[in-house]
Protein backbone atom coordinates (compact mmCIF):
# COMPACT_ATOMS: atom_id res chain seq x y z
CA UNK A 1 0.00 0.00 0.00
CA UNK A 2 1.35 3.44 -0.94
CA UNK A 3 1.23 6.37 1.47
CA UNK A 4 1.68 10.14 1.38
CA UNK A 5 2.62 12.40 4.26
CA UNK A 6 0.59 15.58 4.48
CA UNK A 7 2.11 18.42 6.48
CA UNK A 8 -0.22 21.25 7.39
CA UNK A 9 0.96 24.42 9.12
CA UNK A 10 -1.92 26.49 10.54
CA UNK A 11 -2.77 28.83 13.40
CA UNK A 12 -3.75 26.81 16.45
CA UNK A 13 -7.31 28.12 16.36
CA UNK A 14 -7.82 26.38 13.00
CA UNK A 15 -6.45 23.00 14.11
CA UNK A 16 -9.74 21.35 15.06
CA UNK A 17 -11.42 22.45 11.81
CA UNK A 18 -8.54 21.04 9.78
CA UNK A 19 -8.54 17.74 11.70
CA UNK A 20 -12.30 17.31 11.30
CA UNK A 21 -12.07 17.99 7.56
CA UNK A 22 -9.19 15.52 7.19
CA UNK A 23 -11.12 12.76 8.94
CA UNK A 24 -14.26 13.47 6.88
CA UNK A 25 -12.15 13.19 3.71
CA UNK A 26 -10.69 9.81 4.66
CA UNK A 27 -7.74 10.38 6.99
CA UNK A 28 -7.57 7.87 9.83
CA UNK A 29 -5.37 9.81 12.25
CA UNK A 30 -2.92 12.65 12.72
CA UNK A 31 -0.04 13.86 14.85
CA UNK A 32 -0.23 17.44 16.07
CA UNK A 33 2.77 19.49 17.14
CA UNK A 34 1.54 22.55 19.04
CA UNK A 35 3.25 25.86 19.73
CA UNK A 36 5.37 25.88 16.60
CA UNK A 37 6.58 29.28 15.45
CA UNK A 38 7.73 30.57 12.12
CA UNK A 39 8.22 33.66 10.03
CA UNK A 40 6.24 34.45 6.94
CA UNK A 41 6.76 36.65 3.94
CA UNK A 42 6.27 39.84 5.94
CA UNK A 43 6.87 40.38 9.68
CA UNK A 44 3.94 41.27 11.94
CA UNK A 45 5.26 44.07 14.13
CA UNK A 46 3.65 45.01 17.43
CA UNK A 47 4.37 47.84 19.81
CA UNK A 48 8.02 48.67 20.37
CA UNK A 49 8.75 47.17 16.96
CA UNK A 50 8.73 43.61 18.27
CA UNK A 51 7.71 40.87 15.91
CA UNK A 52 4.59 38.91 16.86
CA UNK A 53 4.64 35.22 16.07
CA UNK A 54 1.32 33.50 16.78
CA UNK A 55 1.26 29.92 18.00
CA UNK A 56 0.95 27.50 15.11
CA UNK A 57 0.18 23.83 14.80
CA UNK A 58 2.06 21.43 12.60
CA UNK A 59 -0.30 18.61 11.64
CA UNK A 60 1.20 15.43 10.21
CA UNK A 61 -1.15 13.04 8.45
CA UNK A 62 -0.02 9.76 6.95
CA UNK A 63 -2.69 8.92 4.40
CA UNK A 64 -3.23 6.23 1.82
CA UNK A 65 -2.00 7.61 -1.52
CA UNK A 66 -5.32 7.25 -3.32
CA UNK A 67 -6.99 9.42 -0.65
CA UNK A 68 -4.30 12.07 -0.36
CA UNK A 69 -5.68 14.54 -2.93
CA UNK A 70 -9.12 14.57 -1.32
CA UNK A 71 -7.67 15.01 2.17
CA UNK A 72 -5.27 17.74 1.04
CA UNK A 73 -8.06 19.68 -0.67
CA UNK A 74 -10.31 19.31 2.38
CA UNK A 75 -7.71 20.61 4.83
CA UNK A 76 -6.81 23.51 2.53
CA UNK A 77 -10.45 24.54 2.38
CA UNK A 78 -11.09 24.05 6.11
CA UNK A 79 -7.94 25.96 7.05
CA UNK A 80 -8.71 28.70 4.51
CA UNK A 81 -5.11 28.38 3.34
CA UNK A 82 -5.52 30.45 0.18
CA UNK A 83 -7.29 33.37 1.89
CA UNK A 84 -4.23 35.46 2.79
CA UNK A 85 -0.47 35.34 3.23
CA UNK A 86 -0.53 34.23 6.85
CA UNK A 87 -3.24 31.56 7.04
CA UNK A 88 -0.88 28.60 6.62
CA UNK A 89 0.34 26.07 4.11
CA UNK A 90 -0.12 22.40 3.35
CA UNK A 91 2.17 20.10 1.43
CA UNK A 92 2.32 16.49 0.34
CA UNK A 93 5.39 14.28 0.45
CA UNK A 94 5.92 10.82 -1.01
CA UNK A 95 6.60 8.13 1.58
CA UNK A 96 9.04 5.55 0.32
CA UNK A 97 8.68 3.28 3.34
CA UNK A 98 6.62 3.17 6.53
CA UNK A 99 6.73 0.69 9.39
CA UNK A 100 4.28 -0.03 12.19
CA UNK A 101 1.22 0.17 9.96
CA UNK A 102 0.22 -3.48 9.51
CA UNK A 103 -2.93 -3.18 11.66
CA UNK A 104 -3.89 0.08 9.95
CA UNK A 105 -3.48 -1.53 6.54
CA UNK A 106 -5.67 -4.47 7.56
CA UNK A 107 -8.39 -2.09 8.76
CA UNK A 108 -8.19 0.04 5.62
CA UNK A 109 -8.31 -3.05 3.39
CA UNK A 110 -11.49 -4.25 5.10
CA UNK A 111 -13.17 -0.85 4.80
CA UNK A 112 -12.07 -0.14 1.24
CA UNK A 113 -10.84 -3.27 -0.56
CA UNK A 114 -8.70 -2.79 -3.63
CA UNK A 115 -10.46 -3.87 -6.82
Amino acid sequence: MDFKLLMIFVDQDRTDRVLDAARDAGATGATIINNAQGKGLEPHLTFFGLEFMAARSVILILVEARRSSAVLEAVAQAGELDESLDTGIALELDVSRALGLSEHIKALSKEHPLN
